[in-house]
């Protein structure tokens, strides 16, 4: 990462350089090396702004250290723990508690609607920020139980067994 920054910092040096020329010779120039030129300084922005916008997957302990830092933190609900939703205060918010992957709980304040049947909840992906006492976060995935259970297969189909067969061409 650090030196696909220098490289393109390198680059726009040379732009630079070459666009005090270009400017006093704009009148040479063809339109489409200006296109180009446009083009490659509007590519350089773009690179520049995805690799400084990027998460990455942490614990609460980890997201403590930097809360200037966003990240996407694994865990599961904390059990025995209150979920505080109040659609007629504030239909925008709710707060839970979860426990991580290494196993620390932390609040964890959503700014948007409950999920329906969040309480129901295998494994929850928080993504934003650490505050002082919780976590500020703005988008969740929820990964949901599986409705299709081992326990629940009907007993007509419990001894079916699928057979792959290879496709000749």
């Amino acid at each position: 990462m650090y030196y696909l920054i220098v490289f393109i910092v390198y680059l726009l040096r040379a732009f630079i350089a070459q666009g005090i020329a270009v400017v006093q010779n704009l009148h040479d120039m063809k339109k489409i090396h200006i296109l180009a030129l446009v083009v490659v300084v509007a590519a350089i922005g773009v690179i520049l702004s995805l690799s400084m916008n990027t998460s990455t997957y942490a614990g609460f302990a980890e997201a403590s250290k930097h809360p200037s830092r966003e990240y996407h933190v694994i865990g599961t609900l904390a059990p025995g723990k209150p979920i505080e939703y109040d659609a007629m205060k504030d239909a925008n918010s709710f707060t839970f508690y979860m426990l991580d992957s290494e196993g620390v709980e932390m609040k964890v304040r959503y700014s948007d609607t409950k999920p329906q049947d969040f309480e129901k909840l295998d494994q929850v992906v928080v993504i934003g920020k650490m505050n002082d006492d919780h976590f500020a976060a703005h988008k969740m995935n929820l990964k949901c139980p599986s409705k299709y259970n081992s326990e629940e297969v009907p007993e007509e189909y419990s001894n079916t067994k699928f057979v792959v067969k290879e496709v000749e061409n």
